[in-house]
């Protein structure tokens, strides 16, 4: 049985429609935008990201309550961002600038059955699982989390902006026990992967990331950067974990393409999964 959806939610949005928007999003931040720009260089240092985390107001509150959290057992309270980005270490303090920058740039949505803590558990857990695969690859892993982070940028676009028509996609999945993109492209004509590569287009991401977005629901597309693959694995193990915190979550189909890309062995992909849990718990009880 189809859902009945209200006919002003059922017009279908059409590209310009979403770009528009876009540009009434805030933009980056700039001390985020260098950050996210130059997090992936290997020659920064622990003292080039704490003066930069310095200038940020949100950046530097969300380091220092990581920094006191009882998950990393400081004898004595954090009080300047030297200590607390000394104590982090560099690939979590990383993680936490990429997070905070993207979380804050969005403003709340009056979409009702949207669960951004659902959304947020999603995007952390598959940025950690792409970073493991990364690792295990031998390639570059800060780029794969960044990739990973921000695959389903643009369910945010689409629920921010457009929360009614939006609200009855989120029905129509349910009722309909389908995938969520095929759920806005049933009722909104356009769905968070078109609307993501919108926001990367205004937001000036690198070509990689484009493919990640591009790519994560369909990594045969002809010339993706492999990271697509990656992602898109990462993405299934989430869901196939049951860290998205979604009720009723479909796992969704590994692409035959990106499984040989990836090419891990059954002892890598289980060392894989433990690890994800494991980092999943762990940053989930202190940031999300």
């Amino acid at each position: 049985m189809t859902p009945d959806i209200p006919a002003q939610s059922s017009q279908h949005l059409l590209l310009n429609d979403v770009v528009r928007h876009i540009k009434n999003l805030p933009t980056l931040p700039e001390v985020a935008r260098e950050l996210l720009s130059n997090l992936d260089d290997d020659n920064i240092s622990l003292d080039d990201i704490s003066e930069k985390v310095s200038h940020d107001q949100s950046l530097a509150a969300g380091v220092l309550r990581v920094a006191n959290s009882s998950f990393y057992g400081s004898n004595s309270k954090v009080v300047t961002i030297q200590q607390a980005v000394s104590m982090l270490g560099m690939r979590q303090v990383k993680n936490l600038i990429r997070l905070t920058a993207i979380s804050n740039s969005f403003p709340a949505s009056r979409c009702r059955n949207f669960d951004f803590q659902a959304f947020w558990s999603h995007s952390v857990a598959t940025a950690e699982c792409a970073e493991l695969i990364s690792r295990t690859l031998h390639m570059k892993h800060d780029f794969a989390f960044t990739a990973g982070l921000l695959h389903d940028i643009g369910r945010l676009v689409l629920v921010t902006r457009f929360p009614a028509q939006y609200e009855q996609a989120i029905l129509y999945r349910q009722q309909e026990d389908c995938y969520l993109l095929e759920a806005e492209q049933a009722v909104m004509g356009i769905d968070h992967v078109v609307a993501g590569l919108a926001l990367a287009d205004q937001w000036q991401f690198s070509e990689a990331i484009h493919d990640a977005i591009r790519g994560h629901h369909d990594p045969d597309i002809e010339g993706l950067n492999s990271v697509a693959s990656i992602v898109h694995i990462a993405n299934a193990i989430v869901h196939g974990l049951d860290l998205s915190l979604i009720d009723d979550d479909l796992v969704p189909l590994i692409s035959q393409t990106a499984w040989n890309t990836v090419g891990l062995d059954k002892a890598e992909y289980l060392r894989i999964f433990r690890e994800t849990e494991m980092r999943f718990e762990a940053i989930n009880g202190i940031i999300l």
